[in-house]
C-alpha cells in the first residue's frame, strides 16, 4: 500500500488542478469574462489566481514527491502529498471566497512540499554517496 500513496496522491493532485480549471471556466460565465481576458470581476480573478498558483505550485511538489518516493521515502512522501492536497484545497477554498484568507494554506501547503523536498535531497544524497 504505501508504495501506491504517491500516485494516489498524484491522481488527487490533477484532479486538484482539474477543480480549479472547472472553477475558472465556471466564473467566466457568471461574470462574463470572455476568453482570452484574465481579468474582470474580481471574483473571477480570484478563481484565476487559484487556478495559476496551484498549477506553481504542482509543478514544484510533484518532481520532489517522486523524487522522495524514489529514493526510499513513498510512506512519507505521500503523508506529506496528502497534507500538501489538504493545505492547497484549504488555501483554494479561502482564497475564492477572500483573497486575505489564503495564509494558512498556502503556509502548510509549502511546508508539506519543503518536507517532500528534503527527503528527495536526503535520498538522492545517500544514493550518490553509496556509489
Amino acid at each position: 500500500m504505501k508504495e501506491h500513496l504517491p500516485a494516489l496522491v498524484t491522481l488527487l493532485a490533477v484532479l486538484l488542478m482539474f477543480g480549479t480549471a472547472f472553477a475558472v471556466g465556471r466564473a467566466r460565465g457568471r461574470y462574463q469574462v470572455h476568453a482570452p481576458a484574465t481579468s474582470g470581476h474580481p471574483a473571477f480573478e480570484r478563481a484565476f489566481r487559484v487556478q495559476m498558483n496551484t498549477l506553481e505550485a504542482a509543478l514544484l511538489f510533484l518532481p520532489t514527491l517522486w523524487l522522495a518516493a524514489h529514493y526510499g521515502f513513498a510512506l512519507w512522501a505521500g503523508v506529506a502529498g496528502l497534507v500538501w492536497l489538504a493545505a492547497r484545497t484549504w488555501y483554494a477554498l479561502a482564497y475564492l471566497q477572500e483573497a486575505a484568507r489564503r495564509g494558512g494554506g498556502f503556509v502548510v501547503g509549502m511546508l508539506a512540499w519543503a518536507a517532500t523536498l528534503l527527503m528527495a535531497l536526503t535520498g538522492l544524497g545517500r544514493a550518490m554517496l553509496a556509489g
